[in-house]
């Protein structure tokens, strides 16, 4: 299960309002198939390791990260039913898949095709790879990523706003990355005024994914950017995965909204005093409020730099 995980990271960011899953297909301890989500979301990872494995997967044992989809659509039959005519002895599935079209059905149809089934097997990392998925099927919208890049003493920019570069090219390089597994990017108007930022993946080898870009405001919108007028409207996006990158306004509003589901801070180790502080308000009151909204998820060096990942805690 491990290893199809680590084939579902491949398709993150790639695989539109599809989860990006992985498959594997086991038969006298030989892999005999592999699969993940591919571009676009189709065609499934069952179905591409079913279409590796061919007729040898009757016997095998299939490792999947998301219970296999029930519902038929006008692009094929579903995985459930190819698995079922497929034959595995069993079947394997970290987590129940949230989508109400399956939730349980898939499961259910394997067994009535004679299929072993094993649940909930690595569930907790299966739901960190989906998190975006499950996010979008349980809440409604986007899960949303708030990246800061500021000084020791939390500050984006210069007093006069210059701001190129906070950070070294490692921290950079690594953003870019995080770019390249996210649908869509989201700054606010001021920022897109000011920087009139690309925010596009500039990593050699990762170039053919751009994500969506996305402004937060009333105002008119560069050519290739979407507009929408309040946070909350991340839920018309359609997508499953947010990276929103600034500026302090636009990361205070997702913050006093509750949209933010994890931090990405990269810190260099400068200080700039009178600058530009990386957050406005965010509605507090009381000191106490503070204390329990996060938990310390990564912690890393990147060159010079230092970046720690949190998630909203329970």
């Amino acid at each position: 299960m491990a290893a199809a995980l680590s084939l579902a990271e491949r398709g993150v960011g790639r695989t539109g309002q599809n989860p990006s899953v992985g498959c594997i297909i086991v038969k006298d301890d030989r892999v005999i198939g592999r699969g993940w989500t591919q571009p676009g979301g189709r065609p499934h990872a069952e179905a591409m390791a079913l279409a590796q494995a061919g007729d040898a997967a009757r016997g095998s044992n299939v490792y999947v990260t998301l219970e296999p989809c029930a519902h038929t659509s006008q692009r094929g039959p579903s995985c459930a039913q190819l698995l079922a005519e497929a034959g595995p002895a069993r079947v394997v599935v970290a987590l129940q898949d949230p989508d109400l079209r399956t939730a349980g059905a898939g499961v259910i149809s394997l067994k009535a095709a004679g299929i072993a089934v094993t649940t909930d097997v690595m569930a907790l990392e299966a739901h960190q790879s989906l998190a975006g998925f499950i996010t979008r099927m349980n809440r409604g919208r986007p899960f949303v990523t708030l990246k800061i890049a500021s000084s020791l003493d939390g500050q984006i920019a210069m007093a006069d706003g210059s701001s190129r570069w906070i950070t070294g090219d490692i921290a950079r390089a690594h953003s870019h990355v995080e770019r390249a597994r996210t649908d869509a990017i989201l700054v606010g108007a001021g920022t897109v005024r000011a920087d009139a930022p690309q925010l596009n993946v500039r990593i050699p080898g990762l170039g053919a994914h751009q994500p969506r870009r996305i402004m937060l405001g009333s105002a008119d919108a560069p050519p290739g950017w979407e507009v929408i007028r309040t946070p909350q409207d991340i839920a018309k996006l359609d997508c499953n995965t947010l990276l929103v990158e600034g500026g302090a306004a636009t990361a205070a509003a997702f913050l006093r909204h509750g949209l933010v589901d994890r931090l990405m801070l990269y810190r260099a180790p400068i200080l700039l005093g009178a600058g530009k502080a990386c957050l406005n308000d965010i509605g507090l009151t009381q000191l106490g409020d503070a204390h329990g909204r996060w938990q310390l998820l990564d912690a890393r060096s990147l060159g010079k730099d230092r970046l720690e990942v949190y998630e909203k805690a329970n």
